[in-house]
């Protein structure tokens, strides 16, 4: 699986950390080998030890019933998602109640069949509006539905109502872990709180490296100004006052319609696979090797994120072992500065303009 941290992941250790006393460990360590656990027993101990200590803590029911409601969430959407990791995805957010007579309506259904079309599944939040209008585009078959309990207005629409790829949460912070945690790109329409909610979260992981850089397009009815206004807001307020810099401007995109948003996502993979810390080291997995003279141009372009060293093309990393499937493409690995990651975004753009060897 991707790690959706860019790394950070990856680089835990694997190694129980973990302990409560001999007697104890042993009988967990006993318990999990005899449940038959073939991957990573060490943190499926950790992870009983864990809850063992939480029985200690005398905390309240409402704290445990949030810990367990939370996990037992996190782990069914993984084993649901867990059957479709060959395929990328491209997470929709909309107001969902954008109804069909809406322009946005039929650009959101047209965007999903699109990236349909270039193989990519298609999560929303499983309701109606723009939602709906994007599982119509996918397809039963492509779609998933990150559907939220609540009191009010949120159903699952008709395309995914039933479909085993609707995934129903109680807590809106483990659906929005969910939406950052499987997509490959995002796809945002005019909408209200939760719009803006998931979009400046995307925006803020991206911006502060606690989440692996992807494109994120901004989409709006022919003629719509809705991207434009908040745009607007962006740049005499956060920008003006220097709450955000300008390299910030890089993580996300408004196009003028369909084919330019296809066109920026599926661009965005063209050369770029992924990337991943190892230690303080950045690896950039791609799908060709670079020639001499773009590696060169790359270094003289992006020398201000380097820390130490330059941008060097090799191979992987005795630490990537964990990910044998793109074990054999070729890397970029640098040393960089852990700030300013806007900038990283522009040299993923400048990866994948540049010349193969």
């Amino acid at each position: 699986m991707e790690d959706f941290t860019a790394g950070a992941t990856h680089d835990q250790p694997s190694r129980r950390q973990s302990s409560i006393d001999p007697p104890f460990d042993e009988r967990v360590r006993q318990l999990v080998a005899d449940w038959g656990t073939e991957k990573s027993p060490e943190l499926i101990e950790e992870m009983i030890i864990t809850a063992l200590k939480m029985a200690r803590d005398k905390m309240g029911t409402g704290d445990l019933k949030l810990m367990n409601r939370s996990l037992k969430e996190m782990r069914y959407a993984a084993k649901v998602f867990s059957n479709y990791r060959a395929f990328r995805k491209v997470c929709v957010f909309g107001s969902a109640r954008t109804p069909p007579s809406e322009a946005q309506y039929e650009v959101a259904e047209e965007f999903a069949r699109t990236m349909v079309a270039h193989d990519y599944m298609v999560i929303t939040g499983g309701g109606d509006g723009i939602m709906g209008a994007a599982q119509k585009g996918a397809g039963r078959e492509h779609g998933f539905g990150l559907n939220i309990r609540l009191p009010f207005e949120q159903r699952a629409n008709p395309i995914i109502e039933g479909d085993p790829k609707l995934i129903n949460f109680n807590y809106f912070f483990t659906r929005k872990l969910n939406f950052v945690k499987e997509t490959h790109a995002f796809a945002l329409f005019p909408g209200g709180f939760g719009t803006m909610d998931e979009g400046f979260e995307v925006l803020t992981l991206m911006q502060t490296g606690k989440a692996r850089i992807i494109p994120v397009v901004l989409l709006d009815r022919p003629g719509g100004t809705y991207w434009e206004t908040w745009m607007k807001f962006l740049t005499d307020h956060l920008f003006k006052f220097g709450y955000i810099g300008p390299e910030d401007f890089h993580f996300f995109k408004i196009v003028p319609d369909v084919p330019a948003a296809v066109a920026e996502i599926v661009g965005f993979y063209r050369v770029y696979q992924s990337s991943r810390w190892v230690g303080q080291e950045l690896v950039i997995r791609l799908s060709q090797k670079l020639s001499r003279k773009a590696l060169s141009e790359l270094n003289q372009q992006f020398a201000d994120i380097v820390r130490t060293g330059e941008i060097v093309q090799g191979t992987a990393l005795r630490q990537e072992k964990n990910e044998p499937e793109i074990w054999d493409l070729p890397r970029l690995i640098l040393t960089p500065h852990r700030r300013s990651f806007g900038r990283f975004r522009e040299l993923i753009d400048a990866i994948n303009l540049a010349d193969s060897a």
